[in-house]
C-alpha cells in the first residue's frame, strides 16, 4: 500500500518533497561580466579616483592643500632619513623613498589623508638584507609592490582579515620596542651593530662603559623636547599656533641638532656628535629595479637575491597591506575603505617607487595624523609632499650632513612610545582575557624570533582558536514534554563542519543515555546551522543508527534548504528526517503519525 502526505511519498523509499539535485554555477557568463566590467566607465573612475575629484576641485581646496603638504613634508624629511638609518641604508635613500609614493597616490588613492612612504616597521623588516646590498631593499620593493598589485586585482584583500586586532597589536607593539632598541646604539652613541631586540640589548650592555656623554644628553634631551611639543597640541589658547608648533616638532629637533652641530664645528672645528655624514645630493635615476648585484666582487644574480630574500617577499607585502589599510580606516571617519583600490594604489607606489631606488612603502600613521590635522582637502597635498622631498634632494643635502645621529634617534623614538599598544592589553585583559594570549605570544615571537616569523605564529595560533571554536561547537539541550510525548531536543549554536562532525555525534549520543528512560524522540535543532559538509551528514546519518539501538527515534527540525537538500542526495530515507514545520507541537504530530502510518502500513501488507 502506497501512502501520500505532504507531497512525500513513503513506498519503502521516500521521494523528496522538492528538487534537491545540485547545479554546478555557470563559470563562463560569471567571467563575461567580470571581463566586460574592466572596460565599464565606471570601474576606470573607480580604480582612478583622480577623475571623480579633479573635475571638482575648487580653487580655495589649494591653500589648504599646500599647506598640508609642506607641514607633512617638513615630518617626512626627517623621518624619511632615519628610517633609512634603521633599514642600514644611506640616509638619501630614506629622501629616494618619499615622493614617488606620494605622486603615485595622487593618482591612485581614494583616501585624502593617507601619506605614503617609507616606515619604521618596513624599515626594520627590510634591515636584515640590506647588509651585503641597498639593491636587496630595491628589489624587495619592486617585488612587494607586484604582490600587492596583484592581490588587489584579484581581490584577494580578505586574506588581510585573517590578522586579527590581537595579533596586529602584538606584532605593532613588538616591532615598536625593536626599532626603540635598536636606536640605543645612535642615542648614546655606542658603537656596534643592533638589528634586531636580543642583539640591540646585547649590544648596550656589552658596550656600556663607552657611552658618550655629549651624545647622550643631546639625545635624551630631543626626546623630552619631542614629547613636550607633542602635549603642546592639545592646548586650546592659541589653539592654531600650538597646533602647527607641535606638528613641526620633528623638523624642528632636527633643524635644532643640526645647527648646534654646525656651529659648534664652526668654532672648534669638530662637534661632540656623531654625525650622519654626507648625503648624495641629487635626484635618483629612473631605472629598472635591480634584478642582479654585486657582493664581494661577485655577481649575484636574481634568483640568489630571492633565496635570500626568502620569506619577506610575502611577509613585507602582507604587514604593509595591513599597516596601510589600518591607516585608512582610521581616518576614513566612518565612510567605507574601498580595500582593494587601497591595495592597487600601494602596490602601484612600490612598483613605481622600486625605479627610483625606494625601499619597501606603505601609509605612515604619523604623516597622515599630520596631513589629517593640518587640513588637508584632496590627495593634491601629497603633491606638494613629494616636490618637498624632492627641492631637499637637490638643494639641501648637503646640510643633512650635520644632522646628530642622536637627534634622529630621538625622532624615532618619541614617534615608537605611542605605537606600543598598552591600552588594548588592558581593554583585552577586561572584555576577554582569551584573546591576550595571541597578543603576548605575537608579542613574545617577534621579539624573540623576528617581526616576519613573529606575525606568522600569531596568526597560527589565533587560528587555532578558531579551529577549536569550529571542531567544538556549544551545544543546549532541552527535555519537555509535548502532546504526551517526552522529547530531547539538541541545538548547535552554528554552522558544523568535517572537525566537528565526531565531537558532536559524541555529545548528542551522550545526552541521549543520560536522557530520562521516557525521551523516546530526540530532536536535533538547526536553526543556527548555516551549512553542513558530506563529513557532518554521514555522521549525522550514522548517529540515527546508533540511536535507534537505543531505542530512540531521531527528526531533524528548522535545519536551512542547502542542508536538507544535502541530506536528500546522500541518502532519501536520512533526507525524510528534516522536517520543516512551523512549531514543535506540528513536528511531534507529524512523527506520531509517521508512527501510525508505517503500523498500518505492516498491518495491511
Amino acid at each position: 500500500m502506497v501512502f501520500t502526505r505532504n507531497s512525500i511519498t513513503v513506498t519503502g523509499k521516500e521521494a523528496p518533497p522538492e528538487d534537491f539535485s545540485e547545479e554546478f554555477p555557470e563559470i563562463l557568463p560569471v567571467l563575461r561580466r567580470q571581463i566586460n566590467g574592466l572596460c565599464d566607465k565606471s570601474t576606470l573612475l573607480k580604480r582612478l579616483p583622480v577623475l571623480n575629484w579633479l573635475p571638482k576641485y575648487q580653487l580655495n581646496y589649494l591653500f589648504s592643500d599646500f599647506v598640508a603638504g609642506l607641514t607633512v613634508g617638513l615630518t617626512a624629511i626627517p623621518q624619511g632619513i632615519a628610517y633609512a638609518v634603521v633599514a642600514g641604508l644611506e640616509p638619501q635613500y630614506g629622501l629616494y623613498s618619499g615622493f614617488m609614493g606620494c605622486f603615485m597616490y595622487f593618482i591612485f588613492g581614494s583616501c585624502k589623508d593617507i601619506t605614503i612612504g617609507p616606515t619604521a616597521i618596513m624599515s626594520l623588516m627590510v634591515a636584515h638584507y640590506v647588509t651585503a646590498s641597498p639593491d636587496y631593499a630595491v628589489l624587495s620593493c619592486f617585488l612587494s609592490g607586484i604582490v600587492i598589485f596583484l592581490l588587489g586585482v584579484l581581490n584577494l584583500g580578505f586574506l588581510v582579515q585573517f590578522i586579527s586586532i590581537p595579533v596586529t597589536a602584538g606584532f605593532t607593539s613588538a616591532a615598536a620596542i625593536t626599532i626603540a632598541s635598536t636606536q640605543l646604539k645612535s642615542l648614546f652613541g655606542l658603537p656596534g651593530h643592533a638589528n634586531d631586540f636580543i642583539e640591540a640589548w646585547s649590544n648596550f650592555f656589552r658596550n656600556i662603559t663607552y657611552i658618550k656623554l655629549w651624545d647622550s644628553v643631546l639625545g635624551i634631551c630631543t626626546v623630552v623636547f619631542l614629547l613636550i611639543l607633542k602635549r603642546l597640541g592639545s592646548i586650546q589658547k592659541w589653539r592654531l599656533f600650538f597646533r602647527y608648533l607641535s606638528l613641526s616638532r620633528n623638523a624642528l629637533a632636527v633643524i635644532s641638532g643640526t645647527v648646534l652641530a654646525y656651529l659648534l664645528y664652526k668654532f672648534n672645528n669638530e662637534t661632540p656628535f656623531a654625525l650622519t655624514g654626507n648625503v648624495a645630493s641629487g635626484l635618483p635615476s629612473f631605472q629598472p629595479p635591480p634584478f642582479s648585484t654585486i657582493v664581494a666582487n661577485e655577481t649575484v644574480h636574481f634568483s640568489e637575491m630571492i633565496h635570500t630574500l626568502g620569506s619577506s617577499i610575502i611577509a613585507i607585502p602582507m604587514v604593509s597591506i595591513l599597516e596601510s589599510v589600518a591607516v585608512a580606516k582610521a581616518f576614513s571617519k566612518g565612510k567605507t575603505v574601498d580595500a582593494t583600490q587601497e591595495m592597487i594604489a600601494l602596490g602601484a607606489c612600490n612598483i613605481m617607487g622600486s625605479f627610483v631606488l625606494s625601499m619597501p612603502i606603505t601609509g605612515s600613521f604619523t604623516r597622515t595624523a599630520v596631513n589629517n590635522t593640518s587640513g588637508v582637502k584632496t590627495t593634491f597635498g601629497g603633491v606638494f609632499t613629494g616636490i618637498l622631498i624632492l627641492l631637499a634632494l637637490g638643494f639641501l643635502a648637503q646640510t643633512f650632513y650635520f644632522i646628530p645621529k642622536t637627534t634622529l634617534a630621538a625622532v624615532i623614538l618619541a614617534a615608537m612610545f605611542s605605537m606600543v599598544e598598552y591600552e588594548l592589553l588592558i581593554k583585552l585583559w577586561r572584555t576577554r582575557r582569551i584573546e591576550v594570549v595571541p597578543f603576548l605570544v605575537t608579542l613574545l615571537s617577534c621579539l624573540i624570533l623576528g617581526l616576519e616569523y613573529g606575525i606568522v605564529i600569531g596568526v597560527g595560533v589565533n587560528l587555532l582558536f578558531v579551529l577549536y571554536t569550529t571542531a567544538r561547537p556549544n551545544t543546549t539541550r532541552d527535555v519537555c514534554k509535548i502532546i504526551d510525548t517526552e522529547i530531547l531536543v539538541v541545538s548547535p549554536d552554528q554552522s558544523l563542519v568535517f572537525s566537528a562532525a565526531e565531537h558532536f555525534k559524541y555529545k548528542v549520543l551522550k545526552y541521549a543515555v543520560n536522557a530520562p528512560d521516557a525521551v523516546s524522540l530526540i530532536v536535533i535543532n538547526g536553526h543556527y546551522v548555516q551549512s553542513i559538509d558530506v563529513t557532518v551528514a554521514m555522521n549525522l546519518n550514522s548517529l540515527v543508527g546508533d540511536l535507534k539501538i537505543l531505542g530512540k527515534s531521531v527528526l531533524f527540525w528548522n535545519w536551512p534548504r542547502q542542508t536538507v537538500a544535502l541530506a536528500w542526495r546522500l541518502s532519501p530515507e536520512f533526507g525524510a528526517l528534516f522536517k520543516r514545520v512551523e512549531n514543535m507541537d506540528d513536528l511531534v504530530k507529524l512523527w506520531q503519525n509517521d508512527k501510525q502510518d508505517y503500523i498500518n502500513g505492516i498491518s495491511c501488507s
